[in-house]
């Protein structure tokens, strides 16, 4: 590893200063958990509780079980933010593991890219003397990001964070405070989808517009496994705007792609980042 402490300095500087922003998205995030059922793995079998998570908070019961979740999650006070962390979701996957990919990941990334933004802007010697140690030549900023192996360490302290604000915090108390902006990305969410995809004529077929024929190629020259997780947003664009795709573009033409849940709102994150 290459001597780039000051770099991993500025991307935590970042972050701090972004963290009201990853708090606010963490409470976004816990929104309409209390409403969804409850399961737990028993003998390693989901089975539904027959009740919400919303009913066990209210008596008190722990939502996470004994043969799901996190070491690092463990003995959390029940109904906590904690405790919904290291419960499971009807499909069986641990509520942290979705944070992470629906929230963490992009949000770190996008805080990166700040970061690099930032120091191009105002530590030019050293930048260039960053990209040379690290053989990039700058003008994929997250290709940068990834040579310098930054993103994990961070996404680590993100994740100490948001503990350090909302672990032992109700989940009911959580998510009243993230209703409003959890409103507000659902009617983001809503705009796109209803957006029309770019100058096609009246009648055309969305899914044969040209802005969207040509992202389906890029998809398959790109070799991205679909659907394409949010994990792979930073190639996924790249291989979007390299086919000649514009940036206003893509709002209308994400919604036609083989997308993972989460990965359009990290593309646009990344998009705006990088503006």
């Amino acid at each position: 590893m290459f001597d780039v402490d000051w770099m991993g300095q500025l991307t935590r500087d970042v972050l701090r200063e972004r963290l009201p922003a990853l708090i606010a998205e963490a409470c976004a995030w816990s929104v309409g958990i209390s409403d969804r059922p409850h399961v737990e793995r028993r003998r390693g079998r989901l089975v539904a509780t027959g009740g919400t998570n919303g009913d066990r908070v209210a008596r008190g019961q722990a939502l996470s079980g004994e043969e799901d979740g996190r070491l690092d999650l463990g003995d959390a006070r029940p109904g906590s933010f904690r405790d919904v962390l290291n419960a499971v979701d009807a499909d069986g996957v641990v509520y942290a593991d979705r944070f992470d990919q629906e929230v963490l990941e992009p949000f770190v990334l996008a805080t990166c890219v700040l970061a690099a933004e930032r120091a191009r802007a105002t530590r030019r010697a050293e930048w260039a003397e960053l990209l040379d140690d690290l053989g990039e030549d700058g003008r994929d900023l997250v290709g940068v990001l990834r040579a310098g192996e930054w993103e994990a360490p961070l996404r680590t302290e993100a994740e100490h964070l948001v503990l350090a604000a909302l672990a032992d915090v109700p989940l009911l108390e959580v998510e009243a405070e993230g209703l409003p902006l959890s409103l507000v990305r659902t009617a983001e969410a809503l705009n796109r989808e209803a957006a029309p995809p770019p100058a096609p004529a009246a009648a055309e077929d969305p899914d044969a517009s040209g802005a969207v024929f040509l992202a389906r190629a890029a998809l398959s020259a790109g070799g991205l496994e679909q659907p394409v997780a949010p994990s792979d947003a930073d190639r996924l664009l790249r291989a979007l705007l390299a086919e000649g795709i514009e940036p206003e573009e893509l709002p209308g033409v994400l919604p036609h792609l083989p997308l993972a849940p989460g990965t359009a709102e990290a593309v646009l994150t990344l998009l705006d980042a990088g503006r």
